[in-house]
Order: C-alpha cells, then structure tokens, then sequence
C-alpha cells in the first residue's frame, strides 16, 4: 500500500515533465507571420506597384484641374484615415455575408473576409496611396519637352509613357515601391479588421507582436519586434543606396 509520501513523490513524477513540455511549447518561437508578412507584402507591391504607376500617369493626364483635386483626394484618403476606420468600410464591403463579398464566395468561391487574400486586400489599401503619390511627383518632374518631342515624332501617348516618361521617372517610382513594400509590412489596423487575426493563417509580424503582448510574452514579442526592425532597416538602407547610385549615374552623364 502506498503512503501519502510515495503518492505525492509519484505525482510530482508525473506533473513534472508535463509542466516542462508546457514551458517549452510557451517560450517556442513561430515563424509562421514572418513567412505570411513576407508574402504579403511581396504580393501587395506587386499589385500596388502596377495600379499605383497607372493611376498617377491617368491623374497627370487630366485637363481638369477640378478633377485632379477630387480623384487625388479619393486616392490619397486610406492615408489619412485610421487605418481600422478603411478596415471597417473593407469589410462591410467583403464580408462573407455583404454582397461584393458573397459575389466572390457564390460565383468564384473565394472567400476574402478572414483569409490570407484579405490580409494582401487590406495591405493594398493602405499602401497604394504612398505608391501612387510617389509615382505621381516622380511622372511630374519629367521634362515635359521629352513628351513633345515623342508627340512630333508621331508616338503614340501609350508609347510615350512606356519608351519616355516612365523610364525617366523610375527612380522616384522604385523608391515609392520600396517604402509601400514596408508599408504593406507593417500594416496592422485594417487587417486586423478584415483579416482577423488567426494563427498560421492571418497573423502577420504586427498582429504576433500584439497578440504576444497581450498575453504577457514579452519575449517573443521582442524577437517580433527585432525581425520588423530588421527588414524596414533593410529597406530604408537599401533605398537609400539605390538613390546615391542613381544620383551617381547622373552626375556621371554630366
């Protein structure tokens, strides 16, 4: 028969190495929204880039002043307003059971509203205003006698801005595609809001950094906060050292 003492030894044999595994399964790390952050901010840039450049180009070829003002403002707006506040129109427009949303849930069988697709929707939103403004003040430095001179050689406006005032204007254009890239990384408020923030799944490096706070892991949430760090670093040095070569290579055609 065994005593109070042998059971309570045999019950601490037991919990221990239980409570080890729990310890352990807390301070492991998951990478997981590193890998999600990365590919959607790759994805983001890649849509932005392309929408952002065009419309910029179709702003500055506005007559109307009126108009420019207006759509400029429509495009620019995501930047100003709270990024939940453009989360939440984002959702009553792709939620699940809203009507853009149920479209693509009933005709293509996709699901936007807390998917990986909503975290890439909710990124875009927010980084196209900075891709577009960048692209915009880089298409309107271009010296618009190059363009005159297209249009007296009979080139087409397509042409134009395809053989002239892009290639003229694509040091501005690649800096405004590297910080909207870090932008879209960073993005926080409107995922959190369409996306949700569900583990493996949704949860980029800004939601693992509050979600890790929130539950008093400040550890993991410094290794977050450190892997962030090191990738806007990253870009900002690399932007900044792609400008200097630029500004060499034009010093150098003097």
């Amino acid at each position: 028969m065994s005593t109070p003492l042998t059971a309570a030894a045999s019950a601490s044999t037991v919990t221990m190495p239980i409570n080890s595994v729990a310890m352990a399964e807390s301070t492991a790390i998951d990478f997981s929204p590193l890998w999600i952050s990365l590919e959607t901010a790759s994805a983001t840039i890649a849509i932005v880039f392309v929408l952002g450049v065009v419309a910029a180009w179709w702003v500055e070829r506005l007559s109307s002043e009126k108009a420019k003002i207006l759509i400029d403002g429509i495009f620019t707006l995501p930047m100003v307003l709270p990024p939940t506040v453009a989360g939440f129109f984002l959702l009553i427009i792709f939620g699940n059971n809203r009507l853009v949303g149920r479209f693509f849930i009933d005709n293509l069988g996709l699901q936007i509203a807390f998917s990986w697709l909503a975290t890439v929707l909710a990124a875009a939103v927010i980084a196209f205003p900075l891709m577009y403004r960048s692209a915009r003040g880089a298409l309107a430095q271009v010296d618009k006698g190059i363009m005159e001179a297209g249009r007296s050689l009979g080139m087409t406006e397509w042409r134009i801005f395809w053989r002239l005032h892009l290639p003229n204007a694509l040091p501005g254009i690649i800096a405004g595609g590297l910080l909207a890239f870090a932008r879209g990384l960073g993005e926080f408020g409107a995922t959190a809001m369409l996306a949700g923030n569900i583990a493996g799944k949704t949860r980029t490096l800004p939601l693992a950094v509050y979600s890790a706070v929130a539950a008093g892991d400040f550890d993991a949430a410094g290794i977050y906060v450190a892997i962030i760090l090191v990738i806007c670093f990253a870009v900002v040095i690399g932007l900044n050292y792609y400008q200097y070569k630029v500004k060499q290579q034009q010093e150098g055609s003097r």
